[in-house]
């Protein structure tokens, strides 16, 4: 393991606590700049994504912002989904995988910046 590796999780993980999707842009370390095949990097960033969110419902519940009716619903759906297309990602080409992810984050990207400007267009 290199510093350049530990320094991108570090990063990653500190925007990942200030809620800026910090696995997604390790996804984008690990297949860019680490050699890391797609779907070894979004395993990865699944086992990322444990302590990152067990962190964060340790938060939510001591605050009591959550509310516990709903989460098992949740849970379950999330869950199953997650089963699903877990499958379903295992049987894509690798290269096509890459192309998806990149539409993905560029339509997420793109969501978030007209989003926030929005939101501050409407706060004037």
């Amino acid at each position: 393991m290199n510093i350049v590796s530990i320094l991108a999780g570090f990063v990653t993980g500190i925007l990942s606590g200030w809620g800026i999707g910090g696995g997604s842009l390790l996804i984008i370390y690990m297949t860019v700049f680490a050699g890391v095949t797609q779907q070894a990097a979004q395993g990865i960033n699944l086992l990322y994504f444990l302590p990152t969110s067990l962190t964060a419902l340790y938060s939510h519940l001591k605050n009591k912002l959550i509310e516990k009716s709903l989460a098992w619903p949740a849970i379950c759906a999330g869950a199953l989904t997650t089963l699903g297309a877990s499958l379903l990602v295992t049987s894509i080409d690798t290269h096509l995988m890459k192309k998806f992810f990149g539409v993905f984050i560029i339509i997420i990207g793109l969501t978030e910046v007209f989003k926030r400007t929005k939101k501050k267009g409407n706060e004037e």
